[in-house]
């Protein structure tokens, strides 16, 4: 179910099923998503026009990401905007090769977040989302019934369900007490807008040595960003930035400063590491940056942030809609918040790598999330690019599962010369299979695989298994869809256990 959204700043009617506190990528996303399923949503957003460049601080589109966004037919339109990085230099010392992921998109996508937004304001609106600037947060209440949120002009929304998308500083989040403990881990990050005399050769320019760490990425219209942080420099974010000071730690650690000049814009930043305890307090949310923030390096914020919402999207659409009950929610947290956890352990070991400067002191910042390094390097490289890009993400799945429950499904060839991806962008479970072992239903599509493919796969939604078996099984895929009623289109209720 699709329509006609709009933005504005004083609309009469101000009930919604669903509220979104924040018109970043993830809130933008999440409230498509909603709209597309035919659920009432209304986006509320406090500031008053869409982000300027300033607002930008993601450059980097992961493969998982660009998965999903093709799920919903924006991949190939954002990858036109941007500039691939089938390889990415870590340190300037260890390269992280895409190219060999298995996925359509093996590289990262350098390109600046207001680009993303636009594309998913744009998606949102046509399918029916409402946009309200200009409308800040300031009260929330909420019972067994539903949600009632306040705003700074003394309008009242209610809704049934509420989800906090508005960032690190999260008023929703505070609101429904939510904890959010966690440290600075890099302090007097300098950054700027530039443009530069000489471009370099590579996607994304960084290194670090002894001086600190510094990075040029291209916003791909002249502009470059530009970051840079001195080694001990523990000055506060309001300390004054001069652009001779940039531009001398350019020299000083990419050996050039590219003939940097006529900055629009000069700031400086601190990095944290923090992650709220629960995502849910009732019938109210978290995702994105409400729920997790971390070290910039890798470029994994925005791009978890919208895997939040791809994951909470469809659930929440089902159970407003009653095909799924209240405690299908609780499966948010439980496949995020270990996602989350991860990004900020990934994120933090190549912060520390960098802050340490030397090999061995990164072997020693990644031996703190778990990956086997110490004999081997190369483990690294094959892990990371897993867990950088997304594609290596699985959801926990229940004891004695097939074992590629909870894994993201690759785009699978279909017959009729059709993708999986592609079928998955109405929002149906989607059922591999050949033959047609159940009825077609609103929410569930049967394709035939193309390949290979021996044993059917029930695919979510999100893009991710929620049932498998190596042969044809009748009696396994009724019992699947017994777990899974919203696939199956027979009511309320929802899975207590997958496999």
């Amino acid at each position: 179910m699709t329509g006609h959204g709009r933005a504005e700043h004083a609309p009469a009617d101000r009930t919604a099923d669903v509220l979104v506190v924040g018109a970043g990528p993830t809130g933008l996303l999440l409230a498509g998503d909603l709209a597309t399923a035919g659920v009432r949503v209304t986006l509320l957003e406090r500031r008053e026009h869409a982000a300027d460049t300033a607002m930008t601080r993601s450059f980097a589109v992961h493969a998982r990401t660009l998965e999903v966004l093709d799920a919903r037919g924006l991949a190939d339109e954002l990858v036109a905007l941007g500039r691939k990085a089938p390889v990415i230099g870590v340190f300037g010392r260890i390269e992280l090769r895409l190219h060999r992921l298995r996925s359509r998109f093996p590289f990262a996508l350098i390109t600046p977040q207001y680009h993303v937004e636009r594309l998913l304001e744009r998606r949102a609106l046509a399918a029916g989302a409402r946009i309200v600037r200009g409308a800040e947060v300031v009260r929330l209440r909420q019972d067994d019934d539903g949600v009632e949120l306040e705003t700074a002009g003394g309008d009242a929304w209610t809704a049934r369900y509420a989800v906090g998308c508005d960032g690190v500083r999260s008023p929703v989040r505070g609101m429904v007490g939510i904890g959010f403990p966690g440290r600075s881990v890099v302090r007097s990050v300098m950054l700027a807008d530039v443009r530069l005399a000489r471009i370099p050769v590579d996607a994304v320019t960084t290194h670090s040595n002894a001086h600190g760490f510094a990075s040029l990425v291209p916003f791909g219209d002249g502009w470059y960003r530009a970051i840079g942080w001195v080694a001990g420099d523990e000055r506060p974010d309001d300390a004054p930035v001069a652009a001779e000071e940039l531009s001398a730690l350019l020299r000083r650690v990419l050996g050039s400063d590219y003939g940097m000049h006529d900055p629009r814009w000069i700031s400086r930043f601190h990095s944290d590491e923090r992650q709220a305890v629960r995502y849910r307090e009732g019938r109210v949310l978290l995702a994105g940056d409400a729920a997790h923030v971390h070290s910039p390096a890798g470029g994994m914020g925005m791009n978890t942030g919208l895997q939040d919402a791809v994951n909470l999207g469809w659930k929440l659409a089902a159970v407003v809609q009653g095909r799924a009950g209240r405690t299908l929610l609780d499966s948010y947290e439980r496949e995020r918040h270990p996602v989350g956890r991860q990004a900020l352990r990934v994120s933090g070991a190549i912060t520390r790598g960098v802050l340490r400067s030397p090999r061995n002191g990164l072997v020693r910042a990644l031996r703190g999330v778990g990956l086997p390094v110490a004999n081997r390097l190369n483990s690294f490289t094959a892990t990371g690019e897993r867990l950088l890009s997304g594609v290596g993400i699985a959801y926990p799945a229940p004891r004695g599962c097939h074992p590629l429950v909870g894994c993201r499904a690759p785009d699978l060839r279909l017959s009729g010369g059709r993708r999986l991806y592609e079928e998955l962008r109405d929002g149906r479970f989607v059922l591999v299979a050949r033959g047609r072992p159940v009825p077609e239903t609103e929410w569930l599509r049967l394709v035939a695989p193309a390949g290979s493919l021996t044993g059917p796969l029930l695919i979510r939604p999100d893009g991710h298994i929620a049932w498998a078996a190596d042969a044809p099984d009748p009696e396994g895929l009724r019992a699947a869809l017994g777990r899974w009623p919203v696939a199956a289109g027979t009511g309320a209720g929802a899975p207590a256990a997958r496999g």
